[in-house]
């Protein structure tokens, strides 16, 4: 708006047009009138002031002249003195009504009567009465007789001031009531043009702005004048005309952003959606066909197909598909990858958006039958996972259709979130396959320390058995079967201490029961006393998962103690604080550790407790000397602990 002011100031207004010049104008002819009259008005004033002081004057013509008729009937010695002084003054009077005086102010009207009778007057007197004063001497008679002539012609003289007085009065109301009129004529006109001048355009301006503000921008201003106001009326209709087309811009702009974040938001969603249903818990076909729907209903896609490579031959296996003729499933189901666009996308990683009317595509690729079977278009999509080609998903469409690069993206991106599911989906099934190679691990050691151990000492008795028994030794035999009858028990009792352990599960916060019932078996089974002191410190409950570790430990601690240790006291002490500490120690008969570690795999128990130490990322100290007992202390920093 500043710049628009500027624009209507500037000196490219021609000078005629510009408002000051036309208040300037208007204010010095209002002021030329007025003052014109008012000078009138007092040059009328100052015209009857002055013929009201010759009213006055000419009156006392009468009163002097009849004073020296007075003074001459008198008989006194003194006489003569007052009429010359009488005749004096009416000599100056009528000199001052000749002459005028513009200080008092007096003078007669400029009229041709009035001058003329004034002349009738001074010639009266001086041809007439002032000749008889000095002729008859001291005798008033020839005075006497001339003096009613000259007191008429002074009576005409003063009729004729006053009628001309009456005339000058006249002209001054008429001008005062003419000034009044043209005060509120002037007043009248003054406003009409200042409301023409200022506040009409000021409207329009402000009515023009108001539509502005509604967003009207075909609003414009008629431009009715060549003055600021014009030049401010074509500056309004220029910005207006400018607003106009920048909001139009704006418009399709916003248009253009509202459809780029509607299809930003429904390639989120879509995102969402596909994420959410990846990572839920799928089989692989499952997982590929709720990829293929919800794609296919992204994209309005008239049929699809997901196609996996197979890692040992390069064959590209159809997993699922949706809307394809039965005769191009069956031959598609299994081929080599170099037979079709699909396959070449799943080796090369590279999109394929191939219009089949046309010819055209993105990338050379192997012809496909897609064409005769009715489809306009295809695209064809790498299923990634951190750079390995897992395989290709690819869309048909029986009308033609163009990928914008965002849908391309979109796409590319929903094949490597597919990739990374299906790549999980093999990585969790090779760990679950590996959990339970290491458990089946874990079971031959517990087997082979335990009951493979019995079992061979079971042979070796059935041996000794056999060979007296072929002797017919009855003393040997009746030594061996005590011992086989021993070892079966043990035999049995190891079976159920490793279907125990197998069949042990619990939630979080169950450990101290399952160690107080592992407690309660093991004095059961070996008698000994066992003594527990078992502390909750500071220390959040262990996971479900380390706690069957603790769990397995102590249990492998405490079938060594049962079955090597032959001790008198157990001690089990547990305190769970920020770290968890776990020691078994007993008072048996102990063991060399260098002859332990001589034997390397023979002790199958100690390894297996290492083994579970080391899946936990505890440490695991085994101390022990011959005849002064054993020790087994477990700790689980709290760096190592996971959250229950």
């Amino acid at each position: 708006m500043s710049d628009l002011l500027f624009h209507a100031a500037s000196p490219a207004t021609p000078l005629r047009y510009r408002l000051s010049t036309r208040i300037v104008t208007l204010s010095g002819v209002a002021l030329a009138l007025f003052l014109s009259m008012i000078v009138g008005t007092l040059w009328l004033s100052w015209q009857l002031e002055g013929a009201g002081a010759a009213i006055n004057d000419a009156g006392s013509l009468r009163m002097r002249a009849g004073n020296i008729a007075i003074q001459l009937g008198e008989m006194r010695a003194a006489r003569p003195a007052n009429v010359a002084l009488q005749s004096a003054q009416l000599d100056q009077t009528l000199a001052r009504l000749d002459q005028g005086d513009p200080v008092r102010p007096l003078f007669l009207p400029e009229t041709p009567a009035i001058r003329v009778q004034f002349n009738v007057v001074s010639a009266t007197w001086r041809d007439a009465l002032k000749p008889a004063i000095a002729q008859n001497g001291m005798a008033p008679h020839l005075y006497l007789d001339r003096l009613p002539a000259f007191v008429m012609q002074a009576d005409a003289l003063v009729r004729l001031i006053e009628q001309e007085n009456a005339r000058k009065t006249a002209w001054l109301r008429r001008s005062q009531l003419a000034l009044a009129a043209l005060a509120c004529l002037g007043t009248m006109a003054i406003v009409y043009l200042l409301y023409a001048w200022f506040v009409l355009p000021v409207r329009r301006l402000e009515r023009g702005l108001s539509r502005i503000e509604q967003r009207e921008f075909t609003a414009r201003l008629q431009v009715e004048s060549r003055d600021e106001f014009g030049h401010l009326a074509q500056g309004f209709n220029r910005m207006a005309a400018e607003l106009q087309s920048l909001y139009q811009d704006l418009a399709l702009r916003v248009t253009h952003k509202t459809a780029q974040l509607s299809a930003r938001n429904g390639e989120l969603l879509a995102l969402y959606e596909m994420t959410a249903f990846l990572h839920g818990a799928h089989d692989v076909e499952v997982l590929c066909r709720g990829f293929l729907t919800r794609v296919m209903r992204q994209f309005h896609a008239d049929a699809g197909s997901v196609r996996i490579l197979a890692p040992d031959d390069d064959n590209l296996h159809m997993v699922v598909s949706e809307g394809l003729p039965e005769r191009m499933t069956d031959v598609e189901r299994c081929m080599p990858a170099s037979d079709c666009v699909c396959g070449a996308v799943a080796t090369s990683g590279i999109a394929v958006i191939r219009d089949l009317r046309s010819g055209r595509a993105s990338i050379s690729a192997p012809a496909v039958d897609c064409g005769t079977a009715g489809f306009a278009a295809v695209t064809a999509f790498g299923i990634v996972s951190k750079q390995i080609a897992l395989g290709s998903f690819s869309l048909h469409f029986r009308h033609e259709r163009d990928m914008l690069p965002s849908e391309t993206r979109l796409l590319e991106t929903l094949g490597r979130h597919l990739g990374t599911a299906l790549q999980n989906h093999r990585l969790a099934a090779a760990a679950r396959q590996l959990a339970v190679a290491q458990e089946r691990h874990l079971v031959a050691q517990g087997l082979h320390d335990s009951i493979a151990q019995s079992l061979n000492f079971l042979k070796m008795q059935l041996h000794l058995l056999d060979t007296a028994a072929t002797r017919d030794d009855l003393n040997e035999i009746r030594e061996i079967v005590p011992l086989l009858r021993g070892g079966l028990e043990e035999s049995y009792e190891d079976v159920r201490e490793l279907l125990v352990n197998f069949r042990t599960k619990f939630g979080a916060g169950s450990l101290r029961d399952a160690i107080e019932e592992t407690v309660t078996r093991f004095e059961r089974q070996s008698g000994t006393p066992l003594h527990l002191d078992y502390e909750e410190a500071s220390g959040l409950p262990l996971p479900s998962d380390q706690q069957l570790q603790v769990l397995f430990i102590l249990q492998e601690a405490l079938s060594n103690v049962r079955k090597h240790a032959s001790a008198s006291n157990v001690r089990v002490v547990i305190r769970n604080a920020e770290d968890f500490h776990l020691t078994v120690q007993d008072d048996g008969d102990g063991y060399d550790p260098a002859d332990i570690a001589s034997r390397g795999e023979a002790h199958v128990g100690f390894h297996i407790m290492r083994e579970r130490a080391a899946r936990l990322g505890a440490q695991l100290g085994l101390e022990s000397q011959p005849g002064g007992g054993a020790r087994v202390h477990l700790l689980l920093p709290a760096s190592r602990r996971q959250a229950a």
